[in-house]
């Protein structure tokens, strides 16, 4: 069974804590012991897993992105906009996939650890699949 996980994101550059959404779809499915495969269709997007213990974790991160990768004219694709170009660079960095041990019906996640979905080209209505596999 597929899941998809509607996210509506904010102007800009953002991080969107997720992992509540994902536990819900891994409940779902009912299965105790497997993989969670999560998977973001956008060019503009990524996900990964990081701390989200320190609510200003997630401003770093976008200002250093921001600072590796500038929102700049000189790309030379542009088919939408230069923040459309940076997007490009920074989901290619970052990744479009992310999977999770699950186990007793749980993510296997650190301490620290939560799902972030990336958002660089936004406002945007974005989307995560989900796909739990038993095993």
């Amino acid at each position: 069974m597929l899941i998809t996980i509607p996210i509506q994101t904010p102007p800009g550059d953002a991080l969107v804590n997720i992992t509540g959404s994902v536990r819900e779809a891994v409940r779902q499915t009912g299965i105790q012991s497997g993989l969670c495969a999560l998977v973001v269709p956008h060019t503009t997007a990524a996900i990964t897993l990081n701390s989200s213990l320190d609510p200003t974790t997630p401003d770093d991160i976008i200002a250093d992105l921001r600072r590796l990768v500038p929102t700049r004219v000189d790309f030379k694709h542009q088919y939408d906009t230069p923040a459309d170009a940076a997007g490009h660079i920074k989901a290619a960095l970052i990744g479009h996939s992310v999977l999770i041990v699950i186990e007793h019906g749980e993510l296997l996640l650190g301490g620290s650890q939560s799902v972030l979905f990336y958002e660089f080209d936004g406002p945007r209505e974005r989307q995560v699949q989900v796909k739990v596999i038993a095993g």
